[in-house]
């Protein structure tokens, strides 16, 4: 009676599971066509990395910067446990926007990521691809084509993240880090705020160690920074780690996005 009753048990589980599967991707099927709907028959007039809607700066007036990191996935990508080590030796807080490519290649890394509180875990869409309604290209890289495609390069990697530390990303910078105000609109409609930056950092981790260490340095109150912490091999590490030193000295700390308002 009682391995009856197990079995009983096991079925209704794995039917609801599966249920559950269903109505997940009804329900995500069910938003794509509305955002198609809503969006799809509109023209972009802008391509650029700051376009209507992507947020630059913190809202804010204090002598803080917000240090974000992207993991991008490529098949050269690597994980800079250097700059990590380092971030966390000084407890400096950080954002990480990491692509779903990325993930699936460093899963380990991803989840002590994830686990560590000084971290924000944030969306880097889920193949790298900039943000496009009509499947414009930057650095040979093409974007995405159509606004379903848009939706789905942000959402699943959004519920990818949010499936794996049970936080869902309140953050979404593109591939690249180039949309149009389309696409830039698409993301606002499924919750999230686009961030961009005001102060790039490591410019696709291809700047020198003083470089680096100069650009951190032109940060001011409220400056969004962008670096890589996928390219062990570059010299972006070594900038950070002779910049945050000399900008404690002046006085800056570091938040994550999420600290303040973005503007």
């Amino acid at each position: 009676m009682k391995m009856i009753h197990f079995t009983v048990i096991l079925f209704f589980v794995a039917v609801v599971g599966a249920g559950s599967v269903v109505q997940c991707e009804e329900d995500y099927q069910s938003l794509r066509e509305g955002i198609v709907a809503e969006f799809g028959a509109e023209t972009p007039s802008e391509w650029a990395e700051v376009v209507a809607g992507v947020k630059t700066r913190l809202d804010t007036n204090d002598k803080v910067i917000a240090l974000t990191f992207d993991a991008c996935g490529s098949k050269n990508d690597g994980y800079d446990a250097g700059l990590i080590d380092f971030l966390v030796k000084e407890n400096v807080p950080a954002t990480l926007f990491i692509n779903g490519r990325w993930i699936d290649k460093y899963p380990e890394y991803f989840k002590s990521l994830a686990a560590n509180p000084l971290f924000e875990i944030e969306n880097h869409g889920l193949e790298h691809k900039p943000c496009s309604v009509n499947g414009k290209s930057i650095y040979g890289i093409d974007g995405t084509k159509n606004a379903g495609e848009v939706v789905d390069e942000i959402e699943k990697n959004a519920r990818k993240i949010e499936a794996l530390t049970v936080r869902k990303p309140k953050f979404y910078r593109s591939g690249t880090a180039y949309y149009d105000e389309i696409g830039v609109q698409i993301a606002e409609k499924l919750g999230y705020q686009v961030a961009g930056f005001s102060v790039l950092g490591d410019k696709g981790a291809s700047y020198s160690k003083a470089q680096v260490k100069e650009a951190l340095l032109g940060s001011s109150a409220g400056s969004i920074v962008i670096c890589h912490m996928n390219h062990p091999e570059k010299e972006t590490r070594e900038g950070v780690i002779a910049a945050i030193p000399e900008l404690k000295k002046k006085g800056f700390k570091f938040v994550k996005l999420s600290d303040y308002r973005l503007k």
